[in-house]
């Protein structure tokens, strides 16, 4: 995935309280210390009741417009499965889907006004895009901290996004300052771009 002179549109996804806002000021900040113009927008209704969250990201030369419009998100970061089902309609053809391997039913659910999908992750498997399922939530629970599950996938968007791993980091470190919750960010971080890379190289060879 390239700049080269146009705007790279990301979208992230997710049930609020599962750190979507948090993940979106990274991307931002890490892509502003690379030298772009960022412009983000973000949907938190109803985000501490589990409702859905949704965050812009647009990153470029110059960006005039913190909206996606409909078809034109090169990277869909899902936190959630049947998010990803929800939000894979806005990526362009060939763009890129990270989703969580994680399955949170919304309120409606509960409420009997949507049934949710048997198997959001099966449906995925026909994308013809780059689809990168991470085990984010579970590798975060192993750690004892599940909010690490958005840092996790920010690592796996440094791994396809074009953005100097230090100005990752840098931004890691703006937003965590506690020593301790810093390094556990950084680590989720390298993990999450680790399991992104292999997944990439497996892509590349089939």
């Amino acid at each position: 995935m390239h700049l080269s002179g146009r705007t790279l549109n990301i979208l992230l996804a997710g049930i609020g309280g599962q750190g979507v806002l948090t993940a979106g000021h990274l991307l931002s900040e890490a892509a502003v210390r690379a030298g772009h113009d960022v412009k983000k927008s973000e949907v938190h209704g109803m985000a501490q009741r589990g409702g859905v969250v949704t965050s812009h990201v647009r990153i470029g030369r110059k960006v005039h417009s913190p909206i996606i419009s409909c078809g034109e998100v090169d990277l869909l970061v899902a936190f959630e499965e049947a998010e990803a089902l929800r939000w894979r309609p806005e990526l362009r053809p060939g763009g890129t889907l990270i989703v969580n391997c994680l399955r949170v039913a919304p309120p409606i659910v509960n409420l009997g006004l949507f049934k949710y999908p048997d198997d959001p992750l099966a449906s995925l498997r026909d994308y013809s895009g780059s689809l990168f399922p991470i085990e984010a939530s579970a590798l975060a629970m192993e750690t004892g901290r599940p909010r690490l599950a958005g840092t996790i996938l920010m690592g796996a968007a440094a791994a396809v996004l074009p953005l100097p791993i230090e100005d990752w980091e840098a931004a890691i470190r703006s937003r965590f300052t506690a020593p301790e919750v810093l390094d556990q960010n950084l680590k989720a971080f390298h993990r999450g771009r680790e399991c992104a890379a292999s997944m990439a190289i497996r892509h590349s060879g089939n």
